[in-house]
């Protein structure tokens, strides 16, 4: 499903313009993305799963071309977990 699949559908079940439907869509994922700009922020949404913003340190890799180390840089990633209830 496409985000316009998915904005229509919104659209159609609450019976208002597809533009409304537009803005409160951002608004969402707006609200997802603002409340996992902290280091080690969670975010909750009970029947549907819970993302988390992590950080992993620096580490050691490996090349797989040339096999040589090298260093991977610590960085900030975000997980998710889909509840029990969500198929």
């Amino acid at each position: 499903m496409t985000k316009a699949e998915l904005i229509e559908k919104i659209a159609k079940d609450a019976g208002i313009p597809k533009s409304t439907a537009k803005i409160a869509f951002d608004s969402v994922f707006n609200g997802i993305k603002d409340g996992l700009k902290k280091k080690d922020s969670k975010l909750t949404l009970v029947g549907f799963g819970t993302f988390k913003n992590i950080y992993r340190k620096t580490r050691m890799g490996r090349n797989p071309q040339t096999g040589d180390k090298i260093k991977i840089k610590g960085r900030s990633v975000v997980t998710f977990k889909a509840s029990k209830n969500l198929p």
